[in-house]
């Protein structure tokens, strides 16, 4: 990975953070403040607790990417230490998706005249599994990666020891 691709993917980790840590900070003070009443339309309350535990997820997510970059730049990304971040960016994007099967939860009331939105919305959450699926798939091959790793230096020690 190069200097450039490192930088600019670090450079849209840190952007997305902060954006994440503007929406909690903003679901927050709505939250303490009770500066926005609800109109009784939508429980406004859990969807912002809701929210604020989301963002979680995604920066669980984003801290978990940068120390995998950090590994692919140091080279030592094919080793068993990555699989820890790997499982856990699998474990956010779980989260995250039954997040958003909570807020379809919430939200399907309001959608007794259209449910069409509830089903969509539903379909969404289903897509996010399945980016965690791909994530474990990943999982999978850094796996296979990771043992050829392994074979090539033990039988690299053996050649060693032949000459």
């Amino acid at each position: 990975m190069g200097k450039l691709t490192v930088g600019a993917l670090r450079a849209v980790l840190v952007v997305v953070f902060a954006g994440t840590v503007f929406v909690q900070a903003g679901m927050l003070w709505a939250l303490v403040s009770g500066s926005d009443p609800e109109d009784g339309s939508l429980p406004l309350t859990p969807l912002r607790v809701i929210t604020i535990l989301g963002m979680v997820s995604v920066q669980v997510a984003l801290v978990c990417v940068w120390r995998l970059v950090s590994m692919v730049r140091r080279g030592t990304v094919f080793s068993h230490a990555a699989f820890r971040y790997v499982d856990m960016v699998i474990g956010a994007i779980v989260a995250a998706a039954l997040v958003w099967f909570a807020v379809t939860a919430i939200n399907a009331p309001g959608q007794r005249d259209d449910p069409g939105v509830t089903v969509i919305m539903g379909g969404i959450g289903v897509a996010i599994l399945g980016v965690a699926l791909f994530a474990l798939v990943l999982r999978m091959l850094l796996a296979q990666a990771v043992a050829r790793d392994v074979e090539a230096s033990r039988m690299q020690a053996e050649l060693d020891d032949v000459i």
